[in-house]
């Protein structure tokens, strides 16, 4: 398919297969060959660009990014960051004066996020660069960089890229999910690619042909949130990293997990609609939104129905989605004051949970009246901890109900081991993390991030 975008400053229109990755284009193609390859799975930072278009200015992974889904956007490698007469970018400049780069293979990627942030005005340089891995050098001087570059002026080609968005032609994907709808009905066995955050691996790791595929970022309608008095509806295309905005003021603890959500490159374009519908039992939004009660929204061709989110999930590798049949969006109710989500892994910043809870309690006159306590990585698919629940209901909200519970979660979890967290370690932190959260609601500092020597 023919594929039409900005690159460093310049309209060109490529031809490639439809999971052809940027990353391979723009080295194999175009011998911009500053743009590294890395890991290939979007965790190393080494492929980052920049990407711009009507949602904004945000850094990407280009070895899971494919060619469709960047048609209409202007892309800068880190060979167009500077300016056309050769003047170094500030960050490029400050990169240099604070000695930032020693091997200099990682520091592509790190100029490009730097580069986004400063287009931004983002300033939290350790959220930012927690998605770009440097082996040799060491993050100090580069954080320098970034600190000593943030007040100096944005260079005029950013405004320029965005102005010459206007100018290119309409992509050929779907842009509502009536046209989602029509093309899953057609061709039901039609891969859906959203973020490509999960599926781009398939690709670069697994080799597979993923037959039929369509991309659903342009449908506007599945990027959009509306928020009312008692909930919050979210599109399944809206991002990880847009959603953490819209959560923060209903639910930090739920805002500050998507935080530690992969990286600003993965929340750039993982959707939530992915992070459900692939069914994984390590997906870190799906134990918060079970805790909540969420709503799930499917459609299949005109016909839609609704489901709590938990009865999604029927066994590891299965959920309730029919052929042809896609998540449309998800109702979060705002009512749970008391939620609390705590993720568990070995690296505290881009790291696969080996657990993560969620824990929605409510008490009246000294009594717990409501419990929803989720967990993933506890069994094949996230799952409530439903036997604690009713030890916990009705009860005092004591340490002493909080040990009487200590048999029900055998009940509820027997969890496997694997390279993440054994059983018996998993079993434990999530009865530990019970008594954490009455910890916190007797006002007791718990986080790391918290707690001072």
């Amino acid at each position: 398919m023919k594929t039409t975008f900005l690159l460093n400053g310049e309209t060109v229109t490529a031809e490639t297969s439809e999971t052809e990755t940027l990353l391979d284009w723009l080295r194999l193609t175009q011998h911009l060959t500053g743009t590294k390859e890395g890991c290939n799975e979007g965790d190393c930072g080494a492929c980052t660009v920049m990407v711009q278009d009507d949602q904004g200015i945000r850094a990407l992974n280009a070895c899971i990014l494919f060619m469709p889904q960047i048609a209409g956007k202007a892309i800068r490698t880190v060979e167009g960051i500077r300016a056309d007469d050769g003047t170094l970018h500030p960050v490029q400049r400050e990169m240099v004066e604070k000695h930032g780069s020693q091997c200099g293979f990682c520091t592509p990627g790190f100029i490009a996020s730097m580069a986004t942030a400063h287009a931004t005005g983002a300033t939290d340089f350790n959220d930012r660069l927690a998605g770009n891995l440097c082996r040799c050098t060491g993050y100090a001087p580069i954080i320098r960089a970034a600190e000593a570059a943030a007040s100096a002026p944005v260079p005029t080609w950013v405004a320029a890229d965005k102005a010459a968005l206007d100018n290119l032609p309409n992509s050929a994907l779907p842009t509502s999910g009536d046209e989602l709808a029509a093309i899953l009905t057609a061709q039901p066995n039609t891969q859906i690619i959203a973020g490509g955050t999960d599926v781009g691996l398939w690709v670069t790791k697994q080799m597979r042909d993923l037959g039929p595929v369509v991309f659903l970022h342009a449908c506007e309608d599945l990027r959009q949130i509306s928020i009312s008095d008692d909930q919050m509806y979210v599109g399944a295309g809206v991002t990880i990293g847009t959603l953490r905005e819209a959560i923060a003021p209903h639910y930090p603890s739920f805002a500050e997990m998507l935080r530690r959500y992969g990286s600003t490159q993965v929340r750039s374009a993982a959707t939530l609609g992915g992070n459900i519908a692939n069914g994984s039992p390590i997906g870190d939004s799906p134990p918060a939104l079970i805790a909540l009660g969420a709503t799930l929204h499917l459609r299949h061709g005109d016909t839609r129905r609704t489901l709590p989110l938990e009865d999604f999930f029927i066994e590891y590798g299965q959920q309730d989605c029919a052929q042809g049949e896609f998540v449309e969006g998800v109702t979060i109710p705002l009512n749970a004051k008391g939620l609390k989500v705590y993720k568990i892994s070995k690296r505290f910043d881009q790291d696969i949970s080996a657990l993560c809870g969620a824990f929605n309690i409510s008490v009246s006159d000294g009594a717990v009246t409501t419990a929803l306590i989720a967990f993933g990585g506890m069994a094949g698919t996230p799952k409530r901890a439903s036997h604690v629940e009713t030890a916990l209901i009705g009860q005092p909200w004591t340490t002493e109900t909080i040990t009487a519970a200590h048999d029900a979660w055998a009940q509820d979890f027997s969890p496997l081991s694997d390279m993440r967290a054994s059983a018996d370690y998993r079993l434990t932190v999530a009865r530990n993390l019970l008594t954490r959260y009455f910890a916190e609601s007797q006002g007791t500092l718990t986080s790391v991030l918290e707690v001072q020597p």
